[in-house]
């Protein structure tokens, strides 16, 4: 039974990692950066085309910064949109796992006849629970197409 519940909770723990990524698209994508707090820990690094982040707080804001530059018609509304895909997880311990997955990233301010494809990238991410939930602990977007 101790084998069927230990899977059981990989499982479980999977699963609320690959929640994380999905929480992150789903709040960068509707301007609502400043919870990011339930995606990543206090002191969290981030590595993303727009920046290195370092701590929740400047997350927060370079996030929110970014939000803003692509919302280029100021409508306000998903000025991009983060769809993550082909996630694979690595539980190291009780605690600690790592893990990556692609991003589809596609922009919504150019004109119908123009492809909205903004990149095409890999996240390569490291997770830990914090107080009995998983977050984000650092991050790394490696920008696959266009090439850089």
């Amino acid at each position: 039974m101790t084998n069927n519940t230990q899977r059981i909770n990989a499982l479980l723990d999977r699963e609320e990692i690959r929640q994380l990524r999905l929480r992150y698209s789903q709040l960068l994508d509707s301007g609502q950066a400043e919870k990011m707090d339930e995606v990543f820990i206090e002191d969290a690094e981030v590595k993303v085309t727009v920046g290195s982040m370092k701590g929740i707080e400047e997350i927060k804001q370079s996030l929110k910064d970014a939000y803003h530059l692509f919302d280029t018609k100021k409508r306000q509304h998903f000025p991009f949109v983060h769809a993550v895909t082909n996630h694979t997880i690595t539980l190291v311990d009780e605690d600690h796992a790592h893990g990556s997955c692609y991003l589809l990233d596609f922009v919504t301010d150019r004109e119908q006849a123009q492809h909205p494809f903004l990149l095409l990238g890999h996240y390569v991410d490291q997770y830990v629970r914090v107080n009995g939930e998983w977050r984000i602990a650092h991050s790394e977007l490696d920008v696959v197409w266009p090439e850089q």
